[in-house]
């Protein structure tokens, strides 16, 4: 994988971790090299304003963690197939690919901040710091609770009553309980730097999910029409939203795999992105690690 001279606003030392990708070089260079060196894939025009000044940021920063990510450029006029396939409906959009799998995206021209801990999310950190050592985990320690993560919150925000962050925390929080009051007014009054936040973005998701239910039919007649014809994916997809809004993620997403895997396509990739949502929405890393490799598979 050798680097590309031509990127512009890449500093020198940076070279070595940025690179051009695109149909030829993405199963090797992005998707295997990523079972080694978390790839940051951006996609990107020549045209797009927001590009150039995410752009400078993205390479920036490929060189200032000198290679615990690589990033690779995808010209999107170029490369549209690609595109396509990723769903990218709109640039820049960023997305994060670790072992061989989607790990987690976004779109628009992101602060260096909010880019910067969009990474730190996902552990990955600059070099200097990749060394430190891990603080020990108790497995013997139970999950928290949806519950539980309330409770925790709110505790939090007693003590800081200001604090957006800690509203929307709180507002999540209660919706993956199954309490949503309120929580279209946290989302509106949100401040600017929390708007495109991955914890609105997942409450908006589950919000979506739940107004989508007056639509939905009961649980059994969508059963008995997958019974008479397996291949009834709206039956297949309405499952998977009340298998999710029910507490039951891993089966809800199974669902929404099966579609996937028969036609990705349909309804203009709605499996796709209601597996996607479900990332957001869904805490539990474990589940979401394991059907973030299948879904890639399905994909590549």
């Amino acid at each position: 994988m050798s680097p590309n001279p031509k990127l512009d606003g890449a500093a020198a030392p940076a070279g070595s971790y940025i690179f051009e990708a695109g149909e030829a070089n993405f199963e090797t260079d992005v998707l295997q090299a990523s079972l080694q060196t978390p790839v940051l894939v951006d996609f990107w025009a020549t045209w797009c304003g927001p590009c150039k000044t995410l752009g400078p940021i993205l390479e920036k920063l490929a060189g200032e963690y000198a290679g615990a990510f690589r990033l690779a450029k995808i010209d999107c006029d170029k490369e549209q197939q690609l595109a396509g396939m990723f769903g990218v409906r709109s640039i820049p959009t960023v997305v994060l690919i670790a072992g061989g799998q989607i790990v987690d995206a976004f779109s628009g021209a992101l602060p260096e901040s909010q880019v910067r801990e969009f990474l730190k999310r996902h552990r990955v950190e600059p070099a200097s710091r990749i060394e430190a050592p891990a603080q020990d985990v108790d497995e013997n320690v139970p999950a928290e609770t949806p519950k539980d993560a309330v409770a925790r919150i709110e505790k939090a925000l007693a003590a800081a009553p200001d604090d957006a962050g800690l509203k929307l925390d709180l507002a999540l929080a209660k919706a993956r309980a199954g309490d949503t009051a309120n929580a279209h007014a946290t989302l509106d009054a949100l401040p600017v730097d929390l708007a495109e936040d991955d914890r609105a973005k997942a409450l908006s998701a589950l919000l979506a999910m739940q107004q989508s239910l007056a639509a939905i039919p009961p649980a059994a007649d969508l059963l008995a029409r997958v019974e008479r014809d397996p291949r009834d994916f709206a039956a297949l997809d309405g499952l998977g939203v009340r298998k999710l809004l029910g507490g039951d993620a891993g089966d809800a997403m199974q669902h929404w795999l099966a579609i996937l895997a028969a036609d990705r396509a349909w309804n203009e990739g709605l499996a796709r992105k209601r597996l996607l949502d479900a990332f957001r929405i869904v805490p539990d890393e474990t589940l979401v690690s394991a059907t973030r490799r299948k879904m890639s598979s399905l994909l590549f």
